[in-house]
C-alpha cells in the first residue's frame, strides 16, 4: 500500500511537472510585473521573453525541473498589486515580497503554492484578512505579514499549520482573541503579535509551544493577569507584553523559570506586588523593562550580578520607601561593566545621592532618577560618567542624546563644575531642587547642549556670557530662580524653540534678535525687571509665543500684550533734556492769555501735554528707584 501511495505521488509530480513548464512561470512573473507600478517596472527589465528565466532579478530555479523555486525582490521599493498569476509558480518554495509598497489584498491562489516554505510579506500595504487559501500550505515554516493592514482576528485555520518555525502579524489591525488552537504549533519558536488590538487572555494550550524563544504581545488590549503559560518556556529569550492590561503578581520563582530571557520587557501594564528577588538569577539578561506598573518594595541589590546587563527600567512604580537605603541598588550596578541606562524616576525613593554614583559603568548613557526623595548634594565625581547619554526611543527611528536627568528630588547645594566635564551632555535638567549657587561661567563648554533645564531651584547671580556658545540648544528652562542681571547675548541660538526665563530679578531691555528666531515657540520673560519698549517685529508679532507681564517699566509691542505705549523718542527727549519748570509753565500761560483765543486753545494744549510727559518721566524715574 505504502509503495503504491508513493508511486501515485511521483506520477503526480511528473504530471504536474509536464503540465506546467518553465514557460508557465515565465508567463506568471510577466503578469505580475504588468501589475506592478508602472512607474517602478524598470527594475525588473531582465524580466522579458529575450532574457532566460533564471537570469531574472531576484528569481531562483531549481536544478532539475529549472523551475522557479525562489522569489526574492523585497526592497526594491515596488508598487502596485500582487498578482493572482502568483499561485502558479507551483514549485515555489520562497516567496519574498517584504518592504515594498504593494496594495491590495494578498491572493486567495497564493493557497496552491503547496510547496511553499517561506513567505515574506512585510512592509507593505496590505489590506483584507490573510486568505484561507494559505492555510492549505502546510509545509510553511515562516509567515512574516508585519507592518501591514490586516484586519479581522487570527482565524483558528492557522492551528493546521504545525511546521510553523515563525509568525509574525505584528503592526496590523487584527482585533478579537487568539485561538486556543495557536497550541498545535508546538514547533513554534518566534510569535509577533505586537501593535494590534488583540484583547482577552492567553489560551492555556499555548502552554505546549515550549520552545519559544520570542514572544511578542506588545500594545494590545490583553487584559488577564501575567500569562502563567509563559513559565513552562525555560527556552524563552525575548518576553515583550509591554502597554497592555496584564494584572497580577510576578511568581517569586520568575527567575528561575525563565533562565535564558535576554529582554524582559513588561513595562505599561497593571502588573503589582515586588520585583521577585529571583530576578538577579537570570545571567543572560541584557535589558529589563517594568516601568509604569504598580511594584512595591525595594530594588534587589543582586542586580549587580548581571554581568551582561545594559538597561534596567524601573521608573513610574512605587519602589522604595523613602528612605535611607534605598539608593543601595546603585552601590551594586558598579559591577555592571555594560550597563548603559538606568532610569528609576517616579518612584518613592529616598536617602542621601551616593558617591559612588561616579563609579557606575563608562559606558552609561543615561540616568533617570526625577521625582523621587532623592537628597543630599551632586559628588563633584559625577565627571567621571563623560559617556553619559539618554537613548529615546521614537516611533519611527532611534535618536541619541546625552543627559544627566535628576530633577525633581529634594538635591541641596551647588552644582559641580566638574559637570562640565561631560562636553557631550546634550541634556540637563536639574529642575525642581534646592540648588544654589550660579550657573557655571564656562557652561559654553557644553556645546553640544540642547536641552537645560534648571527651573525651580535656588539659583542666583548673573547669567553666564558663555551661554551663547551653546549653538544646539533648543530648549532653555531658567524660570523660578534669583537670576539676575541683563540677558546675555544669545543672538546665535538661532534653532531655539522654548525660552523661559519667567519669574527671576532678569533687568535691561528685550533683546530684539529674539524677532528673528525662526524656530522660536514660546518665549516667557514675564515677572522680572525688563524696561523699555518691547519689539514689534517678527516673532514678537505673535502674542501668543511670547507672554511679557509683570514687567512694570516695559511698554508698546503688539496691541495683545495690552501694554502702555511708549513715548516717541522726540518727546521722550523733551521730556528727559527740558529745563521747563513750574515758572516756565506759568510763564507760557501768562503769554497765551496775550494771544488770540485760537492761539490760546492751542497752547493751553501744548501745556498740558507738557505737563503730562512731565508727570510720566518722574514717574518712571521713581519706579526705577524702587
Amino acid at each position: 500500500m505504502k509503495l503504491f501511495l508513493l508511486l501515485s505521488f511521483s506520477a503526480l509530480m511528473l504530471l504536474e511537472a509536464y503540465k506546467f513548464t518553465d514557460e508557465t512561470d515565465k508567463k506568471s512573473l510577466l503578469e505580475f510585473k504588468a501589475q506592478v507600478s508602472e512607474g517602478r517596472r524598470s527594475v525588473l527589465s531582465s524580466w522579458n521573453n529575450s532574457s532566460p528565466l533564471c537570469n531574472w532579478t531576484g528569481v531562483t530555479c531549481g536544478r532539475k525541473h529549472k523551475r522557479v523555486t525562489g522569489l526574492d525582490i523585497g526592497g526594491l521599493q515596488l508598487g502596485g498589486v500582487i498578482s493572482p498569476s502568483i499561485g502558479n509558480l507551483s514549485f515555489l518554495i520562497s516567496l519574498n515580497l517584504e518592504n515594498n509598497s504593494f496594495g491590495g489584498t494578498i491572493p486567495q491562489e497564493v493557497g496552491n503554492l503547496f510547496r511553499l516554505q517561506h513567505l515574506f510579506m512585510g512592509f507593505n500595504y496590505l489590506e483584507g484578512t490573510i486568505p484561507a487559501g494559505l492555510y492549505n500550505c502546510s509545509r510553511l515554516l515562516t509567515i512574516d505579514l508585519f507592518s501591514n493592514f490586516i484586519g479581522q482576528n487570527v482565524g483558528s485555520e492557522v492551528g493546521s499549520l504545525t511546521e510553523l518555525v515563525v509568525l509574525d502579524l505584528g503592526l496590523n489591525k487584527l482585533n478579537g482573541k487568539l485561538p486556543t488552537s495557536l497550541g498545535n504549533l508546538t514547533s513554534l519558536r518566534e510569535l509577533g503579535l505586537g501593535d494590534n488590538n488583540i484583547e482577552g487572555g492567553i489560551p492555556d494550550d499555548m502552554a505546549r509551544l515550549a520552545q519559544m524563544v520570542n514572544f511578542d504581545l506588545s500594545v494590545n488590549s490583553f487584559s488577564s493577569v501575567f500569562p502563567p503559560v509563559v513559565y513552562n518556556w525555560s527556552s524563552l529569550e525575548y518576553l515583550n507584553i509591554f502597554r497592555n492590561g496584564f494584572s497580577g503578581n510576578l511568581r517569586p520563582t520568575f527567575g528561575n523559570l525563565l533562565p535564558n530571557l535576554r529582554g524582559l520587557y513588561i513595562g505599561n501594564n497593571s502588573l503589582t506586588g515586588a520585583i521577585p528577588t529571583t530576578l538577579p538569577n537570570i545571567s543572560t539578561l541584557q535589558d529589563l523593562r517594568m516601568e509604569v506598573n504598580g511594584l512595591v518594595g525595594s530594588i534587589p541589590p543582586g542586580f549587580g550580578k548581571l554581568r551582561n546587563l545594559q538597561s534596567i527600567s524601573l521608573h513610574s512604580n512605587f519602589l522604595g520607601s523613602n528612605f535611607s537605603g534605598d539608593l543601595d541598588f546603585l552601590d551594586a550596578l558598579t559591577n555592571c561593566t555594560q550597563l548603559q541606562s538606568i532610569s528609576v524616576a517616579n518612584n518613592t525613593l529616598g536617602g542621601d545621592l551616593p558617591t559612588s554614583i561616579s563609579n557606575l559603568s563608562i559606558n552609561l548613557m543615561e540616568l533617570t532618577l526625577q521625582m523621587n526623595f532623592i537628597s543630599g548634594s551632586i559628588s563633584r565625581d559625577i565627571g567621571n560618567l563623560i559617556s553619559l547619554q539618554s537613548l529615546w526611543r521614537d516611533t519611527i527611528f532611534y535618536r541619541k542624546h546625552y543627559s544627566l536627568y535628576v530633577e525633581n528630588n529634594k538635591l541641596s547645594g551647588t552644582l559641580p563644575l566638574e559637570i562640565l566635564k561631560i562636553v557631550r551632555l546634550v541634556v540637563l535638567s536639574i529642575s525642581d531642587n534646592y540648588l544654589t549657587g550660579f550657573l557655571p561661567k564656562d557652561i559654553g563648554r557644553l556645546e553640544n547642549l540642547v536641552m537645560l533645564y534648571v527651573e525651580h531651584n535656588k539659583l542666583s547671580g548673573k547669567l553666564p556670557e558663555t551661554l551663547g556658545k551653546c549653538f544646539s540648544m533648543e530648549e532653555l528652562q531658567l524660570q523660578g530662580n534669583f537670576f539676575e542681571g541683563t540677558i546675555p547675548d544669545i543672538s546665535g541660538l538661532v534653532g531655539v524653540k522654548e525660552v523661559d526665563f519667567s519669574n527671576n530679578y532678569l533687568s535691561g531691555s528685550i533683546p530684539i534678535y529674539f524677532a528673528n528666531f525662526n524656530s522660536l515657540e514660546n518665549l516667557n520673560l514675564s515677572i522680572n525687571n525688563f524696561e523699555g519698549k518691547v519689539p514689534t517685529e517678527g516673532k514678537f508679532k505673535n502674542a501668543t509665543i511670547v507672554s511679557v507681564f509683570g514687567n512694570k517699566n516695559l511698554c508698546g509691542g503688539v496691541l495683545e500684550l495690552k501694554l502702555s505705549p511708549c513715548l516717541s523718542q522726540e518727546l521722550e527727549k523733551r521730556a528727559k533734556h527740558s529745563s521747563l519748570s513750574k515758572k516756565v509753565v506759568t510763564g507760557v500761560g501768562l503769554r497765551c492769555c496775550e494771544e488770540s483765543p485760537v492761539s490760546r486753545l492751542a497752547m493751553s494744549e501744548a501745556v498740558k501735554e507738557l505737563i503730562s510727559i512731565r508727570e510720566s518721566f518722574f514717574r518712571s524715574r521713581r519706579r526705577a528707584a524702587r
